[in-house]
């Protein structure tokens, strides 16, 4: 295994739709298992194919839940389904989302409160669960990277605006920006958690930006 560059917004693969898997063989069972380290060394919570340059429709998790679902996992040409979305204005104190590929950002957004996800694993046995709460906004966070929408597609207006500058800011928004977790600073500053107790990823630093890091 080892752990893949995350591109960022901008780069073409993040922004079109991926392909059905076809071929499952050594090489997929590969790129899950790089999936699975590069979430880790990212402290994300998810992670979809595209988002390491890979345009296939493929993404892992990594997050307790309360839905009976194994903490880490991975689904292939998944489909999700969800509730009704609320149309009231996302809560930036519960509702604050981020991704790897807008790294160091987050911004509110509304998502469904429940998601049922359908796909394959590697073996070509059926995945089908039902998630809810944050969990669900994992599913739906990386299927929409299958989709080529980045959560800061859906922002409102206000947030989209805020989300556009930072993206300018940090001269994204075109192809061949890349940042590679463990050998890069963490954008969302979990090395300086690390400093501090000298663990990759503690649980403490984990809550409290879960609200925050999605994939």
């Amino acid at each position: 295994m080892s752990v893949r560059p995350i591109v960022i917004t901008g780069e073409p693969v993040l922004h079109r739709a991926a392909a059905l898997v076809t071929e499952f063989d050594d090489e997929l069972r590969t790129l899950v298992d790089d999936m699975y380290e590069t979430n880790v060394a990212a402290n994300g919570v998810g992670l979809a194919a595209p988002q390491v340059g890979v345009g296939l429709r493929v993404f892992v998790w990594k997050m307790a839940n309360d839905d009976g679902v194994p903490e880490q996992g991975h689904v292939i040409n998944p489909t999700v389904t969800t509730s009704r979305i609320p149309q009231e204005r996302p809560d930036p104190d519960e509702e604050t989302e981020g991704c790897l590929s807008v790294p160091g950002e987050a911004f509110p957004l509304k998502r469904a409160d429940t998601a049922h996800v359908v796909g394959v694993d590697l073996d070509g046995n059926r995945v089908e669960f039902d998630a809810t709460g944050w969990f669900a906004r994992c599913m739906q966070h990386e299927y929409d990277h299958l989709n080529g929408t980045l959560y800061v597609d859906r922002l409102d207006d206000r947030q989209a605006k805020k989300a556009r500058k930072a993206v300018k800011r940090s001269g994204w928004g075109k192809p061949g920006n890349s940042w590679h977790p463990g050998v890069d600073r963490d954008p969302f500053g979990h090395d300086e958690h690390d400093e501090h107790d000298g663990h990759a990823h503690d649980a403490a630093a984990g809550d409290r930006h879960a609200d925050e890091l999605i994939g």
